[in-house]
């Protein structure tokens, strides 16, 4: 699979880099430094499209005019009740995480936003239901490195996949990047997909 146009993505993510060549896309990624803190009063579908359209937008402000291509940039959240889920600060923050996700359904939005000169925007909504884990097994998933840098601190491609009774959505929205919708974005910006 190969594109006949490539990208800038906006994302330090291997996880989105490696779904972006799943479906033949090919790109460069370009560093962007934008604040991933919700607002005061913005809810977690409002906070995932802002900042997926932050990091678009400085990458294309930090592309050189004659080397511009289309800017793609993500952001996942994960929304247990009213309790927006970042990324785990410490050890502490992600077993509280996963105290709160165990024995229930939470939803899971991962905003897609591209910018090539013009601006457009898809957004994906999962639902994710956990089995009751137990303190030992929030203990030992913590231990081996995978939730630290994972929105929810887990990761629906690793170890966490045995806490998962029921996915409801894109699997690869859970991951961090829709295809489907990142498929439709590309198309509607003239970027071939497969």
């Amino acid at each position: 699979m190969t594109s006949t146009a490539s990208i800038y993505l906006a994302s330090q993510s291997p996880r989105r880099r490696e779904l972006l060549q799943q479906i033949g896309v090919t790109h460069t990624v370009v560093n962007v430094n934008v604040s991933e803190q919700p607002q005061a009063g913005e809810s977690a579908q409002d906070f995932a499209v802002r900042v997926a359209l932050d990091k678009a937008r400085a990458g294309w402000q930090a592309i050189p005019e004659r080397q511009r291509r289309p800017v793609l940039g993500a952001d996942t959240v994960v929304v247990a009740g009213d309790n927006i889920l970042g990324k785990p600060r410490d050890r502490d923050a992600a077993l509280s995480m996963l105290r709160l996700l165990s024995g229930r359904t939470h939803q899971v939005m991962t905003a897609v936003a591209l910018v090539a000169g013009r601006e457009a925007i898809r957004i994906s909504s999962s639902s994710v239901t956990f089995r009751t884990v137990s303190e030992a097994e929030c203990a030992a998933y913590w231990e081996t490195g995978e939730p630290e840098d994972k929105a929810g601190g887990y990761a629906v491609q690793g170890l966490a996949a045995m806490f998962i009774s029921r996915l409801d959505g894109s699997y690869s929205g859970v991951m961090g990047l829709p295809l489907f919708e990142t498929a439709q974005l590309l198309k509607e910006f003239g970027v071939e997909v497969l």
